[in-house]
């Protein structure tokens, strides 16, 4: 009796191969026409910017378009095998991707930002190769649905900064261009974005972002409580930084008025510690530390 009571524990517990499994998918057919869809939208981004013909812009957007259809397919097949956004913060990082190529598309098509495209559309790619090639690593210790719930609002949060960053780098580069009066520059090859509607959009992403990133944050306070974890780790400095960073961009802008320059300077900021965030549990998990 023993000796089956033994078998049946030893049976529904999961061995260490399959919980290797879980967390190593192999990536989908969907993931690699990702990577080539990402690429080409890229390629022709670069192309139109320097170019300065319209239908590359439209066939750089319609590629991307049908890139994040590619990605949205290999995120939803593996969570069929049960590796879903919230699993791990590899997940965490292709679904940060997804979410962030969502948001360039939409500022691509409303201002026509080619130049966002050259530079975001290749982050995307990088992030998304590391999220699926890199090693699987350790399973994450004393992951909850509190954790993974944690998780999943830390990288939407991130991933509306980082188009609010996106949207800010370009306010400063256009802001740039017209203090120096250099209107053959990079940034006016095109039409260039209206400076007052590119500083709002970063503020409404950032307004939109920052009430779900600080549930994550107090999420994680409560999950790393719960878990009995000490709070000497390097990445929650960052977190709150990140955290500071944009509530003083909001903060600001209600109380003194702070808008264009100063306010994308503190999305930057705010942005940075964020990545460091990611970087480090990135890095923990892959190398098993």
């Amino acid at each position: 009796m023993l000796h089956a009571a033994s078998l049946s524990f030893a049976s529904a517990e999961p061995s260490v191969e399959a919980v290797q499994r879980v967390l190593s998918v192999p990536p989908s057919p969907a993931f690699w026409a990702a990577v080539v869809l990402y690429g080409a939208a890229a390629a022709a981004f670069v192309v139109s910017f320097l170019a300065g013909r319209p239908i590359y812009g439209r066939v750089a957007r319609a590629l991307l378009a049908v890139a994040i259809v590619a990605h949205g397919v290999d995120i939803g097949w593996r969570g069929v095998e049960r590796v879903h956004p919230g699993a791990s913060v590899r997940e965490a990082l292709g679904f940060l991707a997804f979410v962030a190529a969502g948001g360039l598309l939409a500022t691509a098509i409303r201002y026509k930002a080619d130049l966002a495209g050259c530079v975001a559309t290749p982050a995307v790619l990088a992030v998304l190769a590391a999220a699926r090639l890199s090693p699987a690593g350790q399973e994450q210790a004393g992951l909850t649905s509190l954790g993974r719930i944690h998780i999943v609002l830390a990288v939407v949060g991130v991933a509306m900064f980082a188009i609010a960053t996106i949207v800010a780098v370009l306010y400063l580069l256009e802001q740039r261009s017209l203090k120096r009066k250099k209107f053959d520059g990079l940034t006016f090859k095109h039409s260039s974005a209206p400076l007052d509607g590119l500083d709002a959009l970063s503020h409404r992403l950032v307004m939109a972002g920052f009430p779900i990133f600080t549930i994550a944050v107090a999420l994680g306070i409560v999950w790393v409580s719960q878990r009995g974890s000490t709070i000497a780790r390097p990445e929650y400095p960052f977190a709150i930084a990140s955290w500071l960073a944009f509530a003083a961009m909001l903060v600001t802008r209600l109380a003194y008025g702070w808008r264009g320059r100063r306010s994308a300077v503190l999305a930057l900021v705010g942005f940075g510690a964020a990545v460091c965030v990611l970087a480090i549990y990135f890095l923990r998990r892959s190398l098993g530390g």
